[in-house]
């Protein structure tokens, strides 16, 4: 059984700077359960939270030159920056999402504009046509053309593979279109 590396904090912060091996090693053996864990408490997501993490032992690793002892201790330096992965991690994917809903709205708006009529799926009957759909292709065709999903995210979101999202989402294309020929 492999022996769990520890070194103190002045270890630590020495080996940092000097971007040894074994800092890096020791450093994660004893606060990557912690740090994971606040992690973990704002993305509340298993996955999320260890692809963060990673991104957090590398933001220490290229930035221990910019620990400052006297500022307060080592713990607390890192807990800060995995704090502030997750929550912009969080802020980047909702900003993502509100960018592509606040795209369309504008173009929705463009095209009223420019045509003078009304295009919205409720004049149109397309949400009522919608209703002749199984549920799991109604769900995809909405969260794709009505909220602005990639099929990527539809996928991740509903959790099934993408292969499924494109199939489920052709089959309903090809429903649909029986009620426009």
């Amino acid at each position: 059984m492999k022996k769990r590396l520890t070194l103190s904090e002045e270890e630590l912060v020495t080996g940092l700077k000097q971007k040894q091996k074994l800092a890096i090693e020791a450093l994660y053996n004893m606060y990557s359960a912690a740090l994971n864990g606040i992690i973990f408490r704002i993305v509340q997501s298993e996955e999320e939270s260890n692809d963060i993490l990673q991104e957090v032992f590398l933001k220490i690793w290229n930035n221990a030159t910019q620990y400052d002892t006297s500022k307060g201790r080592l713990f607390t330096w890192m807990a800060n920056i995995a704090r502030n992965q997750a929550i912009d991690h969080l802020r980047s994917k909702s900003f993502r999402n509100e960018s592509k809903n606040l795209e369309l709205d504008n173009s929705v708006s463009t095209i009223d504009l420019l045509t003078s009529i009304s295009l919205s799926p409720e004049h149109v009957g397309i949400k009522d046509l919608l209703l002749n759909l199984k549920p799991e292709q109604k769900i995809i065709v909405e969260m794709i053309y009505f909220q602005g999903f990639k099929q990527s995210e539809v996928a991740e979101e509903l959790n099934i593979p993408l292969g499924t999202v494109k199939t489920r989402l052709r089959m309903a294309i090809m429903e649909l279109r029986k009620f426009f020929n």
